[in-house]
């Protein structure tokens, strides 16, 4: 056998020691835990036989605790690049089998690595956790590898989508790094993040709480918003990964890629006419309207647990993506909060930043109400909502279905924070407030005098809204381009989409803006 041969197979060698991970024993746990490991995952994630291994060889340097003698495979982190229904992903996924996949010095400068040829390259990034968090022998080596990574997250956003998947344990300064990305997924029953755990908890404040309770996937889905989706497995959670990056660009100077699903643009749908309730105190499904207008009904939504009040999704629409920002009349009748705002706020940026148009579809009767909201920061918080949809400039589509009233009219994308095309149903009612409210402040006098009150205050309301509960006071003044008819709503905002699809729109140069944080 020749010298290069004899190399070629010390080379196989080497590499089946690493890919064994941390071996059959701790592999058998991994499944035991109901998760795959870290080459299971890339496997599910790239595209058959296209990802690419990098700094395989990699070995930590840690010197103290016995450490020059522990073998950790790939220093506990894969990373490499492939592809993802054909498009380039890099990627990095930490291995939990090796040393409980925990982060020191070598294991960070590898995902820092594949962090900058991400951004040189302006393709996605998707990170798969599973650590035990800073490899503590390791010290301020493991701080400073965590800060290096979160220094790389800052300048990648808005430049490329990044991409995290919690598939274990995440703990203390390790959370910060998903919290920095764009979307985050969790598996249920099976992946936690907080910073500091029941243990220190209960250490502290005396509190018990479980590992779920404190931060499992339904609790960050739907309590703290730190998560915006979650799936039931490892591969279904790689697989909505998949399906999500197949609606965006690589990056924030190319448009999203066109897929045509096959709907005819021009469709109509009749039962829009009819899903209006007559009582303005009844409700619908704004997810119905929006399956209705975009391609095949099919959408994906973000934090569809949180925040309920209010809906944000991507879907097509003549083969386009858009980011849909709705309110959700079915829960607390579609009123600004707090977590709703900033629920949108955030879905506005990143649409924004990745060259993705924005359909507002408004029925607000308001802000929430009441002292927990006003302490909670409404003000500040609802001010994002404002700020946000001002600050994009990519194509905004705003459609009003019913009430529009007072400040939350304004900051569900009106034309006055710079919506490009504005319509509106014949059911819509723009107005500072509803008829009711209005009819009390307006006549208190002439009401409180009558001699039948009611009777005076219910013919005053009804005379309001003959004034004012209607779309065509604000027609009249350019507010509204176009009142149209419900069934059309496809083909109208489809056609509005096509016109302004190249729109250039620019803002005062700056270094930033002072956002309302």
């Amino acid at each position: 056998m020749s010298i290069l041969l004899e190399k070629i197979q010390e080379l196989r060698q080497r590499e089946e020691k690493i890919r064994a991970m941390g071996g059959s024993k701790a592999i058998q746990k991994q499944h035991e835990s109901n998760k795959l490991t870290a080459r299971e995952r890339l496997e599910l994630f790239f595209d058959k036989d296209t990802f690419r291994e990098l700094d395989m060889f990699v070995q930590h340097r840690c010197t103290h605790f016995n450490m020059p003698k522990t073998e950790i495979p790939g220093d506990g982190v894969i990373i490499g690049y492939g592809t993802v229904d054909g498009r380039p992903v890099f990627a990095f996924a930490q291995d939990f089998t090796a040393r409980a996949g925990t982060l020191g010095e070598m294991h960070s400068k590898k995902i820092c690595k594949v962090m900058d040829l991400a951004l040189k390259a302006g393709t996605p990034l998707v990170g798969f956790n599973d650590s035990g968090g800073a490899r503590i022998q390791e010290g301020v080596d493991a701080l400073f590898g965590y800060g290096e990574i979160f220094f790389r997250n800052s300048a990648a956003s808005g430049v490329i989508p990044q991409i995290t998947a919690i598939m274990g344990p995440t703990a203390g300064g390790a959370v910060y790094s998903p919290a920095m990305t764009d979307w985050v997924f969790m598996v249920n029953k099976s992946s936690y993040m907080f910073i500091t755990g029941p243990d220190v908890i209960k250490a502290v404040t005396g509190e018990e709480i479980t590992q779920e309770e404190l931060g499992g996937a339904m609790t960050h889905n739907s309590r703290s918003g730190v998560a915006q989706f979650m799936g039931e497995n490892d591969a279904h959670t790689i697989e909505m990964m998949k399906r999500l990056l197949g609606y965006f660009p690589a990056n924030n100077m190319e448009d999203p890629p066109i897929v045509d699903l096959g709907d005819d643009a021009g469709r109509i749908d009749p039962a829009l006419n009819t899903i209006i309730p007559d009582n303005p105190r009844l409700s619908y499904d704004m997810k119905d309207v929006i399956r209705s207008i975009v391609d095949k009904g099919d959408f994906m939504e973000p934090h569809e647990y949180y925040a309920q009040n209010m809906v944000v999704c991507f879907a097509r629409m003549n083969g386009r993506t858009v980011g849909i920002i709705a309110n959700q009349p079915k829960m607390m009748a579609g009123c600004l909060d707090v977590n709703a705002s900033d629920k949108a706020t955030r879905f506005i940026r990143f649409c924004d930043a990745f060259n993705i148009p924005l359909i507002t579809i408004v029925d607000v009767p308001g802000y929430l109400p009441g002292k927990d909201q006003e302490w909670s920061g409404i003000i500040r918080h609802g001010a994002k909502l404002l700020w946000c949809y001002s600050e994009a400039t990519v194509p905004k589509i705003t459609l009003i279905t019913r009430k529009a009233y007072g400040g939350a009219y304004i900051a569900m994308c009106s034309r006055h924070l710079g919506a490009d095309f504005v319509f509106s149903w014949p059911s819509a009612e723009i107005a500072v407030m509803g008829a009711e409210g209005a009819a009390n402040i307006i006549h208190r006098k002439e009401i409180t005098e009558a001699q039948d009150p009611k009777a005076k205050r219910e013919e005053k309301i009804v005379e309001y809204q003959k004034l004012f509960s209607n779309p065509y006071i604000a027609a009249a003044r350019g507010y509204v381009d176009a009142v149209i008819v419900p069934e059309e709503t496809r083909p109208q905002i489809i056609s509005a989409l096509e016109m302004i699809i190249n729109k250039r729109e620019t803002r005062p140069p700056k270094k930033h803006g002072n956002i309302p944080l």
